[in-house]
């Protein structure tokens, strides 16, 4: 496929999407952590925030609310580093009050996030992740319908331990299979609680479903994270957290996903 085809996602090597079938159990602290970590293993990276509904992304990166310019070539993202390491495009920058509600049906919705796959400068990227709301509805297949023009990688799923969350995502992972997306592994978040006093880490909301779910269905499981008020606090104040606690069990298995994940790729 040649580069005109491809338009702006040309220099990008990697694309992966961030999925899971049930709300609440961490995508978003996944996409920001993986980029993270991957960009401290020295790659250049791109988060495109589809999550229209629920844009968090920003905060967790505390890169505020920056007016987003534009280029020949389209939108200029908003980079999370002085570096330029590290971009990022979300809806959170186009809305004039941040508490504003996004009530939209589907075509606008599947507009917009064509705009974001085709109209974004992303000039060269290792990897480009995509953040993307639960479940698999309007934008999940908006997603792969534009980039049907560029090779997507796989997906990243994220479920919790417990059971009514696996389930979930057994039904996202019936959705890969139909639409043709190679499924990259499976990440168990809040895994166990890490005390902040004594470091023991205790299965709050059990412990194994993600991996169990992975051996069931034939899927490469990632790895596990734990419930940590540090990582918490982190994605509140928009601190780097791998930087801040490298000591910590939660940056072990947080950078052992992304070695992983990244190995995958490069395979």
């Amino acid at each position: 496929m040649d580069s005109s085809e491809k338009g702006n996602l040309d220099q990008v090597k990697h694309v992966v999407l961030v999925l899971s079938g049930k709300g609440g159990v961490g995508k978003s602290t996944i996409t920001t952590e993986l980029a993270l970590a991957l960009r401290h293993a020295g790659k250049k990276l791109g988060i495109l925030d589809v999550d229209l509904c629920g844009p968090s992304i920003p905060r967790m990166l505390s890169v505020g609310k920056p007016e987003v310019h534009q280029c020949d070539a389209g939108w200029v993202p908003v980079y999370a580093d002085p570096q330029q390491q590290l971009a990022l495009m979300s809806i959170g920058f186009l809305l004039e009050d941040s508490d504003e509600a996004v009530v939209w049906r589907g075509p606008k919705k599947t507009a917009l996030i064509g705009q974001f796959v085709s109209d974004v400068a992303w000039g060269e990227l290792d990897v480009l992740l995509v953040d993307t709301p639960p479940g698999t509805s309007d934008e999940h297949l908006a997603v792969l319908e534009n980039l049907r023009k560029h090779k997507v990688d796989g997906a990243v799923l994220v479920t919790t331990p417990q059971a009514v969350s696996t389930g979930d995502v057994r039904r996202e992972i019936t959705f890969c299979k139909k639409t043709g997306v190679k499924i990259l592994g499976i990440v168990e978040n809040m895994s166990g609680f890490v005390c902040p006093h004594c470091s023991e880490c205790s299965n709050i909301f059990s412990k194994g479903g993600g991996e169990e779910l992975a051996k069931l269905t034939g899927s490469v499981f990632l790895g596990s994270v734990p419930l940590d008020p540090l990582l918490t606090a982190s994605l509140e104040e928009g601190r780097d957290f791998l930087q801040a606690f490298p000591e910590s069990s939660t940056y072990t298995a947080i950078s052992q996903i992304a070695n992983t994940l990244l190995s995958s790729l490069d395979a």
